[in-house]
């Protein structure tokens, strides 16, 4: 079969074995899959990487013990759990020390015509939800965990700094719970994709950068770099809440004055559950469409992760064929 490789920063394609799932877990066949910015990342050296990535996937089910699965078009939760420690007792597994992450920590990743995952971290996608939506899962449970973790007052105001895929979700996601999202980003193309939500933006200039200051309780990070969270320090109100999103290869130096003196809460925030945000999918709310800019062939995945990074991209998608 056909996979895409990270190795040494390079991206390629080459032929491997069709895997053979261990007990317990499914063969899945590749529909679509979906560039993020983490499979940048560990490009760039995020995790020391080195093998197949990729997390965010629609699929069918060619092989699994439940005969009720084969043939299901399904995505996957990405963390798999050892089930037996303390935090998986705890229904913690997305912290499992011992878990492994699909296409991110030793468990080969999406990019492939097949791939492998425990039956038990699947799920059905309805049939009214289209491969290029269903892609989006694992980014919408990402955002809707930020619900998960943080109490927010009704009608509080949130600031969304990042005009990138994740960025752009999760304004959407908290604006439909209610909250009163004010979003932060560099390209004006990409933060005017939700206006027909009515989300107000601000565009941040690189050269005269300026951010509101103590203007904001809450303050999500969803930059992918580094600068995002002296942002949202500089944006955050005494005693407010930091929620970082933001997953990145370099290290964070910051002066943690500012941090402490403001009292500050800071929230890691990472996957969600897949169940709200499929339930989200299917309300048909979600503006999703508009940030597809392109689609690509497994074959030329080495192009296809070029273009996600060219300036003002959004999603690419992985396809095994077109």
């Amino acid at each position: 079969m056909l996979a895409v490789k990270i190795e040494t920063g390079q991206v390629s394609v080459f032929e491997r074995p069709k895997p053979r799932p261990r007990k317990g877990h499914a063969l899945l066949r590749l529909r679509l899959a979906g560039i993020c910015n983490t499979d940048i990342e560990l490009l760039r050296g995020y995790y020391g990487f080195s093998g197949i990535p990729g997390h965010e996937f629609v699929a069918d089910v060619v092989g699994a013990a439940n005969p009720k699965l084969i043939g299901k078009r399904v995505v996957g939760e990405i963390n798999l759990a050892c089930g037996k420690c303390i935090y998986c007792q705890k229904g913690l597994g997305r912290h499992c020390p011992n878990r492994t992450v699909l296409g991110i920590v030793k468990h080969p990743g999406a990019f492939a015509e097949y791939l492998t995952l425990p039956e038990e971290n699947l799920r059905l996608v309805p049939n009214s939800i289209p491969d290029e939506e269903a892609v989006f899962t694992e980014p919408i449970a990402a955002a809707c965990e930020i619900l998960e973790q943080v109490r927010f007052p009704k009608n509080a105001p949130v600031a969304v700094i990042g005009d990138g895929k994740l960025g752009l979700l999760i304004a959407q996601v908290l604006h439909l719970h209610g909250l009163k999202i004010h979003l932060f980003g560099r390209n004006q193309t990409k933060l005017a994709l939700l206006d027909p939500l009515g989300i107000k933006f601000s565009i941040i200039n690189r050269e005269t950068p300026s951010l509101p200051k103590a203007a904001f309780p809450f303050v999500v990070d969803a930059t992918g770099s580094t600068e995002g969270f002296n942002a949202a320090l500089t944006m955050i109100e005494p005693r407010g809440t930091i929620i970082m999103k933001s997953t990145v290869a370099e290290r964070l130096h910051v002066d943690s004055a500012n941090w402490i003196v403001n009292e500050i809460t800071l929230v890691g925030s990472r996957c969600g559950r897949f169940a709200p945000a499929l339930k989200l999918l299917k309300s048909k709310r979600l503006l999703l469409a508009p940030m597809i800019h392109g689609r690509e062939r497994l074959t030329d995945a080495p192009q296809a992760f070029a273009k996600a990074q060219a300036a003002g991209v959004l999603k690419i998608l992985l396809a095994p064929g077109l």
